[in-house]
């Protein structure tokens, strides 16, 4: 199974000229990052995951199967991954600003989607709010944004 995943992913993350990612290469980055966010205090939960596949969708107007398959990706990949580096990098690279403020504002939603902020979360999101470039303004507006009252 992850080898036929891993495969997958190698055949259709880099465009023909292998030096420019496909959509879907930035699109599993996303979706990674946003499943690293759920996965970083140890518990994926179904309203984690709901809120991911809604997010994907919300983002990239995606069918429904498309949504499942790339969640399953973006899921094995935040799993396997060993640093951020690989996901953020790539969106940084090929993103704007713009892109990637809207992606941090998903990461909050995903980090409150269980009602409350863990530690590990709190550390996370600070580490790929500075990855991303995102500015603290912005990062500090999306937390408020979405933190439970």
């Amino acid at each position: 199974m992850i080898d036929a995943i891993q495969q997958f992913f190698r055949e259709r993350v880099m465009s023909a000229d292998e030096s420019r990612p496909t959509d879907e290469a930035l699109r599993i980055a996303a979706a990674a990052l946003l499943f690293e966010t759920a996965l970083s205090d140890y518990e994926l939960d179904d309203s984690e995951r709901d809120k991911i596949k809604d997010l994907i969708k919300a983002q990239f107007s995606l069918a429904d199967a498309e949504i499942e398959s790339l969640s399953v990706l973006a899921e094995q990949q935040a799993l396997q991954a060993t640093d951020l580096h690989q996901f953020t990098s790539l969106i940084n690279a090929h993103w704007s600003e713009e892109r990637r403020s809207i992606l941090m504002d998903h990461m909050w939603q995903v980090v409150f989607a269980d009602g409350r902020l863990d530690d590990h979360e709190l550390h996370l999101m600070r580490k790929i709010q500075r990855l991303l470039h995102i500015p603290q303004a912005e990062y500090v507006a999306a937390k408020l944004r979405h933190k439970p009252r």
